[in-house]
């Protein structure tokens, strides 16, 4: 498996290839005590690889980049933009168990737009990578604040954490949420009051 591109990789001594990584996954298939070889495992380490090329693709992607374009002819509309109910499927880096959730976002443009489906995809770029949900929400906040020159910025997160539902503690129905604000929803709580009445709609 190519290791994907990470800010926190410094050379290419840390490439794997996809076959080095398919062994690594026979270890571990056999470290939890199965066999490899029987018939349903025989091909696992392989849709294993696959499935983290998934899984993990937010490393091969830039989220400034898909922010570059906007738009500027909106009349003036100066008030905050809204994206509800983005669903989110990422991993926790303590257990690289699953976290499913789902993250609302606003901002107020200063003279420009983003295509809507753009905020999305920035959750998308972030979520696809190893996770605490308190970076996840910074990153995706800090981002659309410099990359959008907004006026404020708000995103909250509302997730799953399977490293605690189904191992550990295993409190099946515990959910955690996490808000981040800049700008004028940092400043001024009246904007930051309305985004919460909005999004708890």
């Amino acid at each position: 498996m190519k290791l994907v591109k990470n800010e926190n990789l410094k050379n290419s001594d840390n490439k794997v290839s996809e076959e080095e990584a398919e062994q690594a996954f026979i270890k571990i298939i056999k470290y939890i005590g199965e066999d490899p070889e029987r018939e349903g495992l025989k091909s696992t380490p392989r849709r294993l690889v696959k499935a983290f090329k998934e899984y993990f693709k937010g490393y091969n992607e830039d989220p400034k980049k898909i922010l570059e374009k906007t738009f500027g002819d909106v009349q003036g509309y100066d008030d905050m933009v809204i994206q509800k109910n983005i669903s989110i499927q990422s991993h926790c880096e303590h257990h690289m168990a699953p976290i499913i959730g789902v993250a609302h976002v606003a901002y107020i443009p200063n003279n420009r737009v983003v295509g809507l489906s753009k905020l999305a995809r920035v959750v998308e770029v972030f979520s696809k990578r190893l996770q605490t949900q308190e970076r996840l929400t910074m990153q995706i906040a800090n981002t659309l604040m410099e990359s959008l020159d907004a006026k404020g910025v708000a995103v909250s997160i509302d997730a799953t954490h399977q490293c605690m539902t189904m191992r550990g503690i295993k409190k099946e129905q515990a959910t955690t949420v996490t808000n981040y604000y800049l700008g004028k929803f940092k400043e001024d709580l009246s904007y930051q009051n309305r985004y919460l009445r909005f999004i708890s709609k």
